[in-house]
């Protein structure tokens, strides 16, 4: 547990020796936190019942003690390693969240490089919620500041850059190919001070994708990435889909059900589910797709209804197909859903033109577009 807070950026975490001193003790929260000077107190227990064991934990506010955020988790012991493993990243993966968003809102006179990284972040999970152009910007502009405050700083170089990627990507971006080349030097220059810094290889990965399509190298980026942090499920997620795109697709459902184990109320969730339902539509496994494409319905714009409409229209449900496909184009008004040039022009995840490997997008062809022709779109 120690370990994996201690992978969360900016995070201060004190030593497992250390802590256990207060092991059975009856001490109060703000005691520890004036002994130890820490802002935070993670406490909890675990109660075993046959083959069966469930974890308490909570956090609590070290100055106030506050009940800030509590959670119960299951498991069986059968394999004893691997149910610690998740465990504790289940309950790392919540606590970067929340504790971004608490550190994010407190005041302060003169906000320094590390109070913009923070509320950067936490911006970011917003802007991951709902997605728009204004919050792009707004986040762009705490990382910015952040860098100027810090222009050595390894995390605020590669969450420009990653900022960059998505603002090219998202179609918002009025210089694309300049942001793409500055966020290539700005993550160059992060691995270049920091080679071990798993959030720069994460971002990388990022900018070979959609730098053409590169998944065959971006790929170990992915891998480098959760090799040093496995908690960060956007490079889980990232592998996945690198592994749907060069073929590998039977390799990317496992990949994508871990993330959602180990975070089930993740802000990005609506794309491990609607990448689970790209996996078995590729495989033509209609029925399975549909589940996981009706579970991102709501959650993500776009991409389930156009996929719904595509299954619809294979299955001959012609009706169905057609409203799914009417909710596409309402949701994204840019034309991107007018005719299948179109949309294949556009290419995957944003990348102009990319459909996979050519036994991938064989089966892009065979699947999505076919059902998309059945469902009523034309060709130009």
């Amino acid at each position: 547990m120690t370990t994996d807070l201690s992978r969360i950026e900016n995070s201060f975490v004190i030593s497992r020796n250390t802590a256990f001193t207060y092991k059975d003790k009856r001490v109060d929260t703000k005691q520890i936190g004036r002994e130890l000077g820490i802002r935070y107190v993670l406490e909890g227990s675990v109660r075993r019942s046959g083959n069966k064991v469930r974890v308490n934990a909570q956090l609590i506010d070290a100055e106030s003690e506050a009940h800030l955020w509590a959670e119960q988790f299951d498991g069986d012991i059968g394999d004893l390693f691997a149910l610690q493993n998740e465990i504790t990243s289940r309950i790392a993966i919540a606590l970067n969240l929340e504790l971004t968003s608490r550190e994010a809102t407190r005041p302060t006179e003169q906000p320094d490089a590390l109070d913009h990284l923070l509320r950067g972040r936490a911006a970011y999970w917003d802007w991951q919620r709902a997605r728009s152009r204004d919050r792009l910007a707004e986040t762009t502009r705490l990382f910015e500041r952040a860098l100027v405050l810090d222009p050595r700083s390894v995390e605020a170089e590669s969450w420009v850059a990653l900022m960059l990627y998505f603002r090219e990507g998202s179609g918002w971006s009025e210089s694309p190919a300049a942001d793409l080349q500055r966020a290539d030097e700005l993550v160059g220059r992060a691995l270049e001070a920091s080679p071990r810094d798993w959030f720069a290889h994460h971002v990388k990965g990022g900018l070979l994708l959609r730098s053409q399509g590169r998944c065959d190298e971006a790929i170990p980026e992915y891998e480098t990435a959760l090799a040093l942090n496995r908690n960060w499920l956007g490079a889980l997620n990232q592998l996945a889909w690198c592994k749907i795109m060069t073929g590998s697709i039977e390799d990317a459902i496992p990949l994508l059900e871990q993330a959602i184990r180990l975070s089930s109320r993740d802000p990005l969730i609506r794309i491990f589910y609607t990448n689970i339902g790209i996996a078995h539509l590729l495989q033509s496994h209609t029925d399975e797709a549909i589940l996981w494409f009706e579970k991102a319905r709501g959650m993500a714009s776009g991409w389930p209804y156009s996929f719904l409409a595509a299954i619809y229209g294979l299955r001959g449900e012609t009706d169905k197909a057609a409203a799914e496909l009417a909710e596409a184009r309402r949701q994204f008004p840019d034309g991107r859903y007018s005719s299948i040039a179109r949309r294949k022009a556009q290419g995957m995840y944003s990348i102009p033109g990319y459909w996979g490997a050519p036994k991938v997008a064989a089966l892009f062809e065979a699947t999505y577009f076919a059902g998309l022709r059945k469902a009523g779109m034309p060709e130009e």
